[in-house]
């Protein structure tokens, strides 16, 4: 085995953890055990393989942190650590392998700041960071990726300017994906003349700005630019010509439609003049106002208000209503497919899905399951009870969000300007195993639909914290009906669109939990209020201190059981009922007849009362 050179185990349905002993296999250059069941820390032994080139370890359940050894393998061009569940930081250290042409590391839970050294991997092609938790701004340090032609950064807690003269060295650049983060401003110039950009996708940020007037001579064959859901303003320039498939929607582009965006663009949601499904007058005036700019008006004469004859007023009448009862029946149609999809996917087989271990929450009054290890080394930060203390004013009433049934949750805003939210366990009045199976939860877990946990603090003896993520829009239960801008507007409800967006988000974050966990979980919880959202409107699943495993069932006695649920109010909380995953199926649809009809609390109301209504 010494003289072992290339070890392949890619789907082979591997078990365990990473031996410390393959350090041993010194002349090994290619390791691929990508796609098993590896659990466990990667080996810092692994830092001893000094010939090694390709590291290939993604798509398995390793935990922890990036071990630092992993600089020495200096030989190393291809490293892939994607879709794992390691936290903590990138090591500056990785910066060193100069060798390295292909780094991914998306789909974990790393965090903090991405380091600047990894601007010094010059040969450096193809760099993938989505799906994680990094913050911070993107480094200057980042243009000296000279041979970069993938640039995947999405789906992170980045923000600030993006540096006009970033991407001026990186004209190699062929895709290049921010979206999902928090960046502000406008974007630099050069992001328009890159001779090889086939994707730019900057959606769902904060950017905003005009488009540049100057037209490029590029292809356009199978280019690609999605910059929806931000704040972009203005006319339809011809800067847009190169690209062959568009995505404009949800910003703030006045004027008319140019022939050559009329086929190839999604303009919903701006303040276009021939186009439908755009802002209101009111949204797109308030905005220019605020820019100190004056709106176009769509293009008519009186500035102030659309033209309104009689006629065409009971015509625009009949139309709303006309779209508000089609555009309701589709889209409970559309929901009812969702629905229809969770129910047969649990058909699928289990190649992809990942062995998560969370068991069940003990009976009423009995102690934690024995034995339970928690690794604490893959659940975030360790908070000081100071830091909370701090972060809450002292845990004062105007902090106080809500008191849950597994503990009181509270607004923080931490030192570097973070804000979360926090949860105070009494131990007094609350089980240990609430919080102890939470903490095992997030330890074997990670999806971007569930409330992202950023860590813990249980120094006190009486009273135990877990810290995540604030989400602007709170959650479902109060997002339904906003207060409007306007006085006479009163109560404002959610648009069509945002609530199938919300139902899609959340059928993927129960899809998760049923079929790419080993043995499937059960939220046990699924009700408008355990629904988070974030600034735009993206679901994450809260709520989790009563997530367990399913119990082992037949399929048909599921649906038995189920169908006949409204019938029986013997089930309790605790039932066996709650334990399966027709169960959250049946309570996503309560969400779904909520978010339909527009009644509030309907998830939230006994079997009894739904049957009722």
């Amino acid at each position: 085995m010494a003289a072992l050179q290339v070890l392949d185990l890619r789907s082979c349905s591997v078990n365990g953890d990473l031996p410390s002993s393959l350090g041993n296999l010194t002349n090994l250059t290619s390791l691929y055990l990508s796609k098993n069941n590896l659990t466990g820390q990667i080996p810092v032994s692994l830092g001893q393989l000094l010939r090694l080139s390709v590291l290939d370890i993604w798509g398995n359940f390793l935990i922890g942190s990036i071990p630092a050894p992993i600089a020495s393998l200096g030989n190393l061009s291809f490293l892939d650590m994607s879709s794992n569940h390691l936290s903590g930081s990138i090591p500056p250290g990785i910066g060193t392998l100069v060798k390295l042409q292909y780094l991914n590391l998306s789909s974990n839970n790393l965090s903090s700041l991405i380091p600047p050294q990894l601007g010094d991997l010059q040969n450096l092609v193809d760099l993938d960071l989505s799906f994680n938790t990094l913050s911070g701004s993107l480094p200057m340090a980042l243009r000296g990726l000279r041979n970069l032609q993938n640039m995947i950064i999405g789906k992170n807690f980045l923000g600030g300017l993006l540096p006009d003269d970033l991407f001026a060295t990186l004209m190699q650049l062929q895709s290049i994906v921010l979206r999902h983060n928090g960046f502000t401003g406008g974007l630099p110039d050069f992001l328009w003349s890159m001779p090889d950009l086939l994707l730019l996708d900057i959606s769902n940020n904060n950017f905003t700005g005009m488009l540049p007037n100057s037209s490029s001579n590029t292809n356009a064959i199978a280019s690609i630019l999605n910059i929806s859901q931000n704040m972009f303003y203005g006319g339809l320039t011809p800067s847009l010509r190169r690209f062959s498939i568009i995505d404009l929607s949800g910003n703030y582009f006045e004027g008319s439609v140019p022939d050559y965006a009329r086929t190839n663009a999604s303009l919903d949601n701006n303040c276009l003049q021939n186009a439908s499904s755009q802002r209101t007058l009111v949204e797109c005036s308030s905005f220019y106002a605020e820019k100190g700019l004056t709106f176009d008006n769509f293009g008519r004469p009186n500035s102030t208000q659309p033209p309104a004859a009689g006629n065409s007023g009971k015509s625009n009448r009949k139309t709303i209503i006309l779209a508000a009862v089609f555009g309701g029946l589709g889209f409970v149609l559309l929901v009812t497919f969702f629905v229809f999809l969770l129910l047969c996917t649990r058909k699928r087989g289990a190649t992809n899905q990942r062995g998560v271990g969370v068991g069940p929450v003990p009976p009423e009054g009995s102690e934690p399951p024995p034995g339970l290890v928690i690794n604490f080394s893959s659940l975030g930060d360790k908070f000081t009870y100071q830091q909370l203390l701090q972060a809450t004013g002292e845990f004062s009433e105007t902090s106080l969000i809500k008191h849950g049934h597994s503990g009181d949750l509270f607004r923080g805003v931490l030192e570097n300007g973070i804000n979360v939210v926090i949860k105070r366990i009494d131990l007094r009045t609350i089980k240990k195993e609430t919080y102890l199976s939470e903490l095992d939860f997030f330890s074997k877990t990670s999806h971007a639909r569930l409330v992202p946990f950023f860590g813990h603090c249980l120094e006190n003896e009486q009273e135990k914290f877990l810290v995540y993520k604030y989400m602007p829009n709170g959650d479902l239960s109060n997002s339904l009906y906003r207060k409007s801008n306007s006085e006479d507007d009163g109560l404002q409800s959610l648009d069509w669109i945002t609530r199938l967006k919300i139902a899609t988000g959340a059928a993927e974050g129960l899809c998760y939990l049923h079929h790419e966990c080993t043995p499937p979980l059960v939220h046990r919880d699924v009700q408008a209020s355990s629904i988070l959202l974030d600034d735009k409107f993206e679901v994450r699943l809260g709520s989790l201190s009563e997530v367990i495993a399913q119990e082992g069932d037949t399929h048909q006695n599921r649906i038995t059981r189920l169908l006949r649920l409204p019938q029986s109010s013997d089930h309790g909380a605790s039932g066996s009922l709650t334990t399966i995953c027709s169960y959250d199926v049946y309570c996503f649809g309560k969400v779904l007849l909520e978010l339909v009809t527009g009644k509030l609390g309907i998830s939230a109301t006994s079997d009894s009362q739904i049957k009722e209504w």
